[in-house]
């Protein structure tokens, strides 16, 4: 957990609050980690209001690779810790959202060219295996070259080795829909569309101010929890005092759908430009590809997939696969945004971990989250409610999120 100081003087002016209603909790953004959050705050029995601007999941949140994972490449950089939470988190997810979570088979295809040798590919396997809890989702194996004929259309000129192993796929929308559906369930509200103008965090509560179409409100909460993704910061400026943001690259993820069968599996690439990580994974029966790492400068609503990050992807397929694709076969790109910590290391070698920035050391009423997986969302909702729990009143919990099943989302999140 980090705490900063306040840095800069107030933007509103202290004064009597004439609160609609009051929460124990209020969060700013309708992702997966606000969702999460909510979901956790609802099932501890505390009272808690979802803000969100737009439509729920309608960020990064619907943009991400659809995976469930460990994160087998952090174990390059060593973020073992990260691994574990993800492969825990995995196993959670498989067993309380089976309609929603489903595993999968991944292949890893080693050639001459290619720059990680097959024993390491097979002892990083082994760690994942280990961190895993040696369960049977954690199995992994070397393909015979007879197997090889099953794995449609990849090159095996120079081939020398294909690991397979076990992760997930979700549809993250999906799932987002479904946990703040949880929420609802154990009694969260929401509220959308409602832009976030400010708020004030007082020494024993918090005084948000809400634009719900265009008629000004004010709630009151014990604590506020700004789950605002890459307008995360945006969020922070409009709080009084003023708080010193943590600084941050946004980074930009493209991918792309092209007019082609959807592969058995999904195939866990090395980009021949640069050595990262490229997926080729089934998406409602064609093959989605991604993705990319692009450092983005400009307004958040404005992402866009580039032509530079479509080529790279069409390049990566085309090296690896006999059916060849051109831009023409493009059916769909987008692009979401990752928030990292500012760093000179390329955006592909930079620690993932998830950041939360308290506004003060002791019982603090302002909490941002930074970062996180789509995996981990309901880790760094349970991190989040331990930094708050001094902060809000004690209620009877109604469930516990390790628990919960979750289901799909019966109708469109709609918000009062």
């Amino acid at each position: 957990m980090i705490s900063a100081d306040y840095c800069q003087r107030p933007i509103f002016k202290k004064a009597a609050v004439m609160a609609e209603t009051h929460y124990d909790m209020i969060v700013v953004g309708g992702g997966i980690h606000g969702a999460g959050v909510a979901q956790a705050a609802a099932a501890s029995g505390n009272s808690v209001l979802l803000l969100e601007k737009s439509a729920i999941g309608s960020a990064t949140s619907s943009k991400s690779s659809k995976l469930i994972h460990g994160g087998l490449r952090y174990l390059e950089s060593f973020q073992f810790g990260l691994v574990r939470e993800c492969l825990r988190e995995r196993a959670l997810l498989l067993r309380n959202a089976p309609e929603l979570v489903k595993l999968a088979p991944f292949y890893i295809p080693v050639y001459q060219h290619t720059s990680r040798r097959p024993w390491k590919i097979g002892l990083g396997l082994q760690l994942y295996r280990w961190l895993g809890g040696f369960n049977s989702d954690s199995r992994f194996r070397r393909l015979t070259r007879r197997q090889w004929q099953s794995l449609n259309g990849l090159i095996q000129t120079d081939l020398q080795a294909v690991f397979q192993y076990y992760d997930a796929q979700t549809d993250d929308i999906a799932l987002t829909k479904a946990v703040l559906q949880s929420a609802q369930q154990l009694g969260a509200e929401v509220l959308l569309p409602a832009a976030f103008e400010g708020a004030v965090i007082h020494q024993d509560q918090c005084e948000i101010h809400v634009a719900v179409s265009g008629k000004k409100r004010t709630y009151t909460s014990a604590v506020l929890v700004n789950a605002a993704g890459a307008w995360v910061n945006e969020i922070l400026r409009n709080c009084s005092p003023r708080q010193c943001p943590l600084e941050v690259d946004y980074v930009q993820g493209t991918h792309i759908v092209v007019n082609e069968p959807a592969k058995p599996g999904v195939f866990y690439l090395e980009a021949p430009q640069d050595q990262r990580a490229v997926f080729v994974m089934p998406w409602k029966g064609q093959c989605m590809i991604g993705t990319t790492e692009t450092v983005f400068h400009g307004d958040a609503g404005d992402v866009r997939p580039l032509a530079a990050e479509k080529n790279y992807l069409l390049d990566t397929y085309n090296h690896y696969f006999c059916t060849a694709r051109a831009e023409s076969d493009i059916v769909s790109a987008f692009a979401g945004l990752r928030v990292l910590p500012r760093d000179s290391k390329t955006p592909f070698k930079r620690a993932r971990d998830t950041l939360l920035l308290a506004n003060t050391q002791s019982r603090p009423r302002l909490i941002s989250i930074y970062g996180g997986k789509l995996t981990a969302y309901r880790s760094t909702a349970e991190k989040v409610m331990q930094r708050l729990r001094g902060s809000m009143p004690s209620r009877k919990p109604r469930g516990n999120t390790r628990s919960l099943a979750l289901q799909p989302a019966g109708q469109a999140i709609s918000g009062r």
